[in-house]
């Protein structure tokens, strides 16, 4: 009989375990969203860029968004308001969505849209950059994130600027440097003719040649990209009469 007793006890004791386990899996009611731009794998960058001469119509800026409380078993959803002083001026040029992150995951990566056709004056941010932020509206699913993943910037600019990542890059991203050397508006330009490739990146460690939804090439694919570029200029200065010349007046290498 006592060893009855001593059974249901532990029993009864591991059925509450379980019990406590089990609601604590999708127990949401305490759940931050971050927000930020960078890499998927936690790299918080101050800031991005977005160039509207970069896109005839629509083009995008990725952000990623991720909880830190528990996954829940059904869909979440979540909007982003605009804010800053240029969101009057450029405002209507801003398409951002019903963002979901689905039932049993943490995360995801998202967009915000912009169309260069709708800009209001097309000489905006043609000779200074703008700035417009981004943060999360207020719902039932999610409370603000944690301090640096509240919100995202981005730099708005509209004309041939020098990427970012053209001189330096953190690893295990590359810079364009190592593979089209120094940085002109006439090189970039004749590089977006023949490549018709914007502010990609080239990270080492990827193993797929060109992801078109991240603008992401590999290592190996940067290499052959070069030697396109290669035989475009030979080809270019084997047809002229003036070699291939940049802004400053010097030969234009790769």
């Amino acid at each position: 009989m006592k060893h009855s007793m001593i059974i249901l006890a532990a029993l009864s004791l591991l059925a509450v375990g379980c019990s406590k386990e089990e609601v604590s899996t999708y127990d949401t009611s305490l759940c931050c969203l971050n927000l930020w731009v960078g890499t998927q794998a936690g790299a918080v960058y101050e800031n991005t860029t977005y160039n509207y001469s970069y896109a005839y119509e629509e083009g995008d800026v990725t952000f990623y968004a991720q909880i830190s409380g528990m996954p829940s078993n059904h869909d979440r959803t979540f909007r982003l308001e605009a804010y800053g002083d240029d969101l009057e001026r450029m405002g209507n040029t801003i398409r951002t969505e019903e963002y979901v992150i689905p039932a049993g995951t943490i995360g995801g990566t998202y967009q915000v849209h912009f169309n260069s056709q709708l800009l209001s004056d097309p000489t905006l941010f043609t000779t200074e950059n703008g700035c417009i932020h981004f943060r999360m509206v207020s719902n039932d699913d999610f409370s603000i994130g944690t301090e640096d993943h509240q919100s995202f910037t981005v730099v708005l600019k509209n004309y041939l600027a020098k990427p970012d990542n053209w001189d330096t890059a953190n690893f295990p991203r590359v810079a364009l440097s190592r593979f089209f050397g120094t940085y002109s508006r006439v090189k970039y330009q004749f590089m977006i003719e023949h490549l018709q490739l914007i502010d990609f990146d080239i990270n080492y460690n990827t193993q797929t040649s060109y992801d078109e939804e991240t603008n992401v090439v590999s290592y190996s694919y940067a290499t052959y990209l070069q030697q396109v570029m290669q035989r475009a200029l030979n080809e270019y200065n084997e047809t002229h009469e003036t070699p291939l010349t940049d802004e400053y007046g010097t030969p234009v290498t790769f």
